[in-house]
């Protein structure tokens, strides 16, 4: 559940704060009020996580000095003044200077619960947005959304972060569903181009004439928007599906390429998604295109060629999807990690997402297996599976590493509850915690 958004008052007259702050707690709403805009300025943040209701006639600041500073401070935080009857002038100035909306005295309560939960969900939608900005700007965040220690992803974190600091233009290619997209920011993040423009452009949305006006330029009067690579510049520019690009817009986007020089001004990165047999990246693109981009690759690797990072990425996204809809996290069995190893996983990790909350939603209704989701999306899978291609301990290794990594994770790190409800004596449980690389510390 959403937590409650915050709603300030600012009133000089108690009973009126009062009033307000009771009617609006009613609606579930947490209320604080202030008797002066002078002390809810000390106590309201750029990022402050609700809105505000003020009256526009106070002693000392008034509702609009105090609306001005607000704004100076946070453009996008809703408030709502509270004005005399008949002061529509102050009003409709209230709201060119970036008031949110008004309430005239007298007012009705309703209305101005419909204000506030018209205001609260902006501004809610506005600490998301910002929340999102900030995550994918810092490079640490990014690189623990990618989870896994299989050589292969290893290997991908390595290359991100030399990539990052590099200043060539990149090739992310892999198959569909593997993580691209989140490789490219990154790569950005991690980079000297952290704080400047990070633009993703997709090349199959748009028609030819569109994505050339969007790409290039030029932009009707009428856009809002700069040409990708002008509001690009200095910063980052991502292609996705760059094989959707006609011969000629490739032309176009190497001769952009070739007249930033060395070091490039604005870094492309280039998101190849192939999904045809026996066609590659390099032969969707024009040569000397794809060797500028390709200086710089980065591959991803299929979740099937993971290993237990498969049973790892499960465990934490059913963990993250059974608190999202309040139940209880899905037990996976051997058999069933056994099979999840083994499925051939066409679309990825966007396809076990999407396996993991239908796994918490059924285990909500107390119905069906894990095996059964992953059978409807194998029609070729069997029930009774075999170890064709791996030897039976890493099978068994995987599903013990991740009964201990699941039993440390609900028991918080606590190695007496750990012990009992896995029957092991400290020594061993140390010994295997040792083994797969588990620290009781990770848990606490």
């Amino acid at each position: 559940m959403a937590k409650a958004m915050k709603i300030a008052i600012v009133d000089d007259e108690q009973d009126m704060r009062q009033s307000i702050s009771q009617w609006l707690a009613l609606s579930g709403y947490d209320t604080e009020t202030f008797a002066s805009a002078e002390d809810a300025l000390k106590a309201l943040g750029p990022d402050y996580p609700g809105i505000v209701i003020s009256d526009i006639k106070m002693p000392g600041m008034d509702g609009m000095q105090f609306l001005k500073k607000l704004m100076g401070s946070d453009s996008a935080l809703p408030v709502i003044m509270i004005t005399g009857h008949g002061d529509v002038p102050m009003a409709v100035e209230a709201m060119r200077v970036g008031a949110f909306d008004f309430l005239e005295k007298p007012f009705n309560p309703d209305r101005m619960t419909e204000l506030a939960k018209k205001a609260t969900n902006a501004r809610r939608l506005t600490l998301d947005n910002r929340a999102l900005r900030r995550e994918l700007s810092d490079g640490g965040q990014l690189m623990k959304k990618l989870i896994g220690s299989a050589p292969a992803m290893e290997r991908l974190k390595e290359d991100i972060l030399d990539l990052g600091q590099a200043d060539g233009h990149v090739l992310i290619d892999g198959e569909t569903g593997t993580g691209k997209t989140l490789v490219a920011h990154a790569l950005h993040a991690v980079g000297s181009r952290a704080g400047k423009k990070f633009v993703l452009l997709s090349c199959a949305a748009w028609d030819e004439d569109a994505l050339a006006k969007r790409l290039f330029g030029p932009m009707l009067p009428e856009d809002s928007q700069l040409p990708a690579v002008e509001e690009a510049r200095g910063g980052t520019l991502v292609l996705e599906d760059v094989e959707a690009l006609s011969d000629s817009l490739q032309a176009r986007l190497l001769s952009f390429i070739n007249d930033q020089g060395t070091p490039a001004e604005t870094r492309v990165v280039a998101i190849c998604n192939m999904q045809e047999q026996d066609r590659t990246c390099e032969d969707a693109l024009r040569s000397d295109l794809f060797y500028r981009l390709a200086a710089l690759r980065i591959t991803l690797p299929p979740l099937r060629q993971r290993g237990e990072d498969i049973l790892t990425l499960f465990t934490r996204l059913s963990e993250q999807f059974a608190e999202e809809y309040g139940c209880d996290t899905p037990q996976v069995s051997a058999q069933e990690a056994a099979q999840l190893l083994q499925a051939p996983w066409p679309g990825n990790v966007r396809q076990l997402i999407n396996l993991a909350e239908r796994a918490v939603l059924q285990s909500r209704r107390g119905s069906g297996t894990i095996a059964s989701l992953l059978m409807s999306d194998h029609e070729d899978m069997q029930p009774v599976m075999t170890t064709e291609g791996k030897p039976l301990k890493e099978y068994v290794e995987a599903f013990e590493r991740m009964l201990i990594d699941n039993t440390m994770r609900r028991h918080k790190g606590s190695i007496a509850s750990v012990m009992e409800e896995l029957c092991l004596p400290r020594r061993t449980l140390n010994e295997k915690m040792a083994k797969y690389g588990l620290a009781r510390a990770d848990y606490l």
